[in-house]
């Protein structure tokens, strides 16, 4: 049996919560290997709503569940989120959840940063203002404040000096208050007892489940072309996305996370600034968004609506190595009479078959459209091929061959059971 790696393969928001929460009945453990609480997975579970941000989707089926080192964690989110969760009676502890020790922090003065560098920005690049960014640039340089610095008090006094050595100049260019070093410490102190229960060596527990046979689902937040090296750089977010994380941030090698498995919207959504070719500024984009529901878990922001984009899914096909896609939110088409896909662009008098990297380019290019035949009859809750409409099999079948993956599942509602099952991940 396969691990599985999920990943969004557009930008985010494509119904990834659901997928990994259905797959979490064939799978021992699930793992979050990037990002922050700057990402949220919506599970619906007998019609009970479970909002997620940073905990892995498989807390809510009492799976283990573990935050990998590639996550950069709020620690006071995380600690209200495992308390918020609790409400809805999913009791987390220790024994479910697991926190990896060399995780690295998100702290208040990164959270203000991030707030008032997007606010004094001509350019915004539409963070969620939550410090995700600047958490990653102090990992990257070398100053972070890690998990396991928390049970360490002797030591967290310099790296606190020394992380504020780099954050006094920034706050007093921006006119930020000067930080409080011994107010930091206190307050990270404060946590230790609360958060230390979680935290273990990630990358060798990983290792004893892989070696005894688990099944292992690693759950990616936001999408592939948000991702900062493939994405629609700058307007991306601050961590590698593609599946290729899974790895380096799980702490498993290459070989780990096995199966890669794309989740794809039926049309296209992106929240926040940035090119955005196939986007709809009328009628059909208001209707997508509206049955859709295109309002984002965490932030509340509307989503932008369009058409779907074959060229940027067939890009994040080879850029993630995907084997197979999970097509979701398909009944939001119920009832357009003409569909349009994108099946190239069109940038300065010549036709492209990939998105450029240039941010010039990527503003310039002009979707070219092939139009399909749309259905009258609902799609929702349908559990089988055969409940389909015949254009829906055939707007199926087309984007699969555009696309260049089959699609192993295919998602009626948000409802778990809403779900066709045409390959199974686990046993590909």
């Amino acid at each position: 049996m396969a691990n599985v790696t999920v990943v969004g393969a557009q930008w985010g928001d494509e119904g990834k919560g659901k997928i990994v929460d259905w797959l979490c009945d064939r799978a021992e453990v699930v793992v979050r290997f990037q990002g922050g609480h700057n990402a949220g997975h919506t599970l619906v579970i007998d019609g009970k709503v479970y909002k997620l941000a940073l905990l892995p989707s498989g807390v809510v089926q009492g799976k283990l569940s573990v935050i990998g080192n590639g996550v950069v964690v709020d620690p006071w989110h995380l600690l209200g989120e495992i308390d918020g969760i609790a409400k809805q009676g999913v009791t987390i502890t220790p024994e479910v959840l697991v926190l990896a020790d060399n995780a690295c922090l998100i702290l208040p003065l990164h959270r203000d940063l991030d707030q008032a560098r997007e606010s004094a920005s001509t350019q915004k690049i539409g963070t969620t203002g939550r410090g995700i960014g600047p958490a990653y640039e102090d990992k990257v340089g070398r100053r972070a404040i890690r998990v396991a610095d928390l049970a360490d008090p002797e030591s967290l006094k310099p790296k606190i000096e020394r992380l504020l050595s780099h954050h006094g100049p920034l706050r007093r260019g921006l006119g930020l208050p000067e930080a409080d070093p011994a107010a930091m410490f206190d307050e990270l102190l404060a946590l230790a007892p609360k958060l230390l229960p979680y935290a273990r060596p990630a990358w060798k527990l990983l290792d004893e489940m892989r070696r005894a046979g688990k099944r292992i689902l690693f759950e990616g937040a936001q999408g592939a072309l948000l991702d900062v090296d493939h994405g629609t750089y700058p307007f991306v977010t601050s961590s590698n996305t593609v599946a290729g994380q899974a790895a380096a941030g799980s702490g498993m090698g290459p070989q780990g996370p096995g199966y890669v498995l794309g989740i794809v919207k039926a049309y296209t959504t992106r929240v926040g600034e940035g090119p955005f070719a196939c986007e709809l500024n009328d009628a059909v984009g208001q209707h997508l968004a509206t049955v859709g529901r295109e309002v984002g878990t965490n932030t509340g922001r509307g989503r932008r609506c369009g058409w779907f984009d074959s060229v940027l899914v067939r890009q994040s096909v080879a850029i993630n190595g995907i084997n197979g896609i999970a097509l979701t939110k398909l009944d939001v088409l119920d009832g357009l009479e003409t569909l349009k896909v994108c099946v190239g662009y069109r940038l300065h008098g010549r036709e492209i078959d990939y998105l450029p990297a240039g941010l010039r380019d990527q503003a310039a290019v002009e979707p070219i459209y092939e139009e399909l035949p749309g259905w009258s009859e609902s799609t929702a809750g349908a559990r089988s091929f055969r409940d389909l409409p015949a254009n829906a099999v055939k707007y199926v079948g087309r984007i699969q061959e555009l696309i260049g993956a089959p699609v192993a599942l295919l998602s009626t509602s948000p409802e778990r059971d809403d779900t066709i099952l045409l390959r199974d991940p686990f046993q590909d």
